[in-house]
């Protein structure tokens, strides 16, 4: 069958089956199965599969009708330009989360020290890396399984001076009074409440509950991270959250209440705020 024909048939069973960009799941999947990139891809559209190609895109594309996300069927993500393997360990990077990467690269001088907690895929970490190279970058995961993937990816793209530790937040990083401070730090951390109805849909459901829910509506890491993170900051250094589209006012609320300066908000590219901001 030709390529383009598999392709529009494909895209029809994925919007049947409520992919909210059946055309570009399938775009992507074909590629992974032929080694190509969409350029090739509509440039010989006209092309025909072989057996062993449609057979492997077949079942990719039933795996994805059932709602399994594109990123673990095809076992990476592009993030910041950085094409990252992902893992059904760690959440899966989103566009939203360059708003983290932007809000602390506006923040940053020449040198200094950054920690990313929560890396999971170290995207984050290694997008703030590939804009900084003066910096000493940390990644912090509670999961084994999430640093050495971190790891794995930073040395897939030559970043090894970026370091990364299992911890459980500040765990692996010294006492309060005698541990290392950062001029920079940035999380993603768990905010969804338990009972959020979007936790039955989409990709978040094969993603890594823990990483996704926290409890008080979603707010309990947020919190703690605003008080926690103060022991751990150099003085006039910046704490970073990226939270939900409606937690932006308790979170302001959260870090000036914990004694930062200059709080503010950033928005996404949907115009949600999606970052919160404090200097301590």
């Amino acid at each position: 069958m030709p390529l383009d024909l598999l392709l529009a048939q494909a895209a029809r069973r994925l919007a049947d089956a409520g992919s909210p960009s059946a055309r570009l799941d399938a775009d992507v999947l074909l590629c992974h199965v032929l080694g190509v990139d969409r350029t090739w891809l509509y440039t010989w559209g006209d092309r025909e599969a072989s057996a062993e190609a449609e057979a492997s895109f077949e079942a990719l594309i039933a795996e994805r009708e059932a709602g399994h996300p594109v990123a673990h069927l095809t076992g990476e993500r592009e993030f910041w330009g950085l094409r990252l393997a992902t893992s059904p360990a760690t959440l899966i990077p989103r566009p939203d989360t360059e708003t983290l990467v932007e809000a602390a690269l506006a923040l940053a001088g020449e040198s200094g020290r950054l920690l990313d907690l929560g890396t999971g895929t170290g995207a984050v970490a290694l997008a703030f890396a590939s804009e900084r190279s003066g910096w000493a970058v940390t990644g912090v995961d509670l999961s084994p399984a999430a640093v050495a993937l971190a790891a794995g990816n930073a040395a897939r793209h030559g970043f090894d001076d970026v370091r990364f530790l299992v911890s459980d937040w500040f765990s692996a990083l010294g006492r309060q009074d005698d541990g290392e401070r950062f001029a920079l730090i940035v999380a993603n951390p768990p905010y969804i409440a338990d009972d959020d109805p979007h936790l039955a849909r989409g990709d978040v459901r094969f993603e890594p509950h823990g990483a996704l829910v926290a409890g008080d509506a979603g707010l309990a890491d947020l919190r703690h991270l605003v008080v926690e993170a103060r022991s751990y900051l150099c003085v006039d250094g910046w704490l970073l959250l990226e939270h939900g589209a409606e937690q932006a006012v308790a979170v302001r609320e959260a870090l000036t209440t914990a004694g930062y300066s200059e709080v503010a908000s950033r928005c996404d590219l949907g115009g949600h705020e999606r970052v919160s901001l404090g200097r301590r």
